[in-house]
């Protein structure tokens, strides 16, 4: 069984190493100011940089949905998966007490509570994808079927807005 961490490893690498779930970290060279420069920096396209956006369902229970690029969220398409007519965005302060990561450097690995892991088909349609390492400016590229390994819970559906 192999139980090895290594310190200077971000918190989404540890995690997925604990789960032995092949990932490359990958450390920008400089600040990250949009979505296009961290694509081109990580040699991928827009679609395939993961973006993990945590939502507040009711008091204390959240959900994370993982969208491709620049795909919007369909607040429509969410409440209807929720059955609920309200939900809202997580806050800054929600999302770091729930994650324990800041925003920029989210994923659903070594949360510090659980939630319900939602995966967007746009995601499943790159071969390779990127998201946050926990740690600002760093990020983990990891194989789409590895993903889905590591998140054997998670819904999969058409979350896209219009």
């Amino acid at each position: 069984m192999k139980t090895t961490r290594e310190p200077d490893q971000p918190p989404v690498a540890q995690a997925l190493s604990a789960l032995d779930i092949p990932h490359k970290v990958f450390t920008h060279p400089g600040p990250v100011n949009s979505l296009e420069q961290a694509a081109a920096e990580r040699g991928q396209r827009p679609e395939q940089v993961v973006r993990s956006l945590l939502f507040r369902l009711g008091e204390g229970d959240y959900a994370m949905v993982l969208m491709a690029g620049p795909t919007q969220v369909s607040w429509k398409a969410l409440r209807k998966h929720f059955g609920q007519s309200r939900l809202t965005t997580a806050t800054e302060e929600e999302v770091l007490a729930v994650t324990g990561y800041t925003r920029g450097a989210v994923a659903p690995f070594g949360l510090r509570q659980p939630v319900r892991i939602l995966i967007d088909q746009g995601v499943l349609a790159q071969e390779q994808i990127s998201l946050g390492s926990g740690v600002r400016g760093t990020a983990i590229l990891l194989s789409t079927a590895d993903l889905r390994r590591a998140l054997p819970d998670a819904e999969i559906g058409n979350f896209q807005g219009e």
